[in-house]
């Protein structure tokens, strides 16, 4: 079942999918829509055992502001006791994040269905 919200600004959608929150990350991520995007992430990844997917499909450009809000809204998600996953196929996004090593903190799927079909999610605290 899905459910369709509003964008609360043009860099972020927020919708409901199969029990999960996913947050559709949109445009040009840099500082600038970054500091748009933070509030409304911050919502969504503080709630108690949140669910969420980090959607990176609609991203055009993405620097180390964006980095940053994956880092923040995955450390957010596990402070709650909640599952992230993170859904990327762009070459140039994965590269950054297989360079900083964020992809082995949060793990990218191509495809939201593959990330929701991970039966240990991307991210899940373990023991640390």
């Amino acid at each position: 079942m899905r459910q369709e919200s509003a964008s609360p600004t043009r860099h972020i959608r927020v919708r409901r999918h199969r029990g999960h929150t996913v947050l559709e990350f949109r445009g040009e991520i840099d500082i600038a829509s970054a500091a748009e995007i933070t509030p409304h992430l911050d919502r969504e990844t503080r709630r108690p055992g949140a669910r969420v997917v980090l959607d990176l499909g609609g991203v055009e450009f993405f620097d180390c502001s964006g980095l940053r809000l994956l880092y923040r809204a995955r450390s957010q998600v596990l402070e709650q006791g909640g599952q992230v996953h993170l859904v990327c196929a762009h070459p140039l996004t994965l590269r950054m994040l297989r360079i900083t090593g964020l992809g082995r903190l949060l793990p990218p799927r191509p495809t939201l269905e593959e990330a929701l079909g991970v039966s240990r999610p991307g991210g899940r605290r373990t023991g640390h």
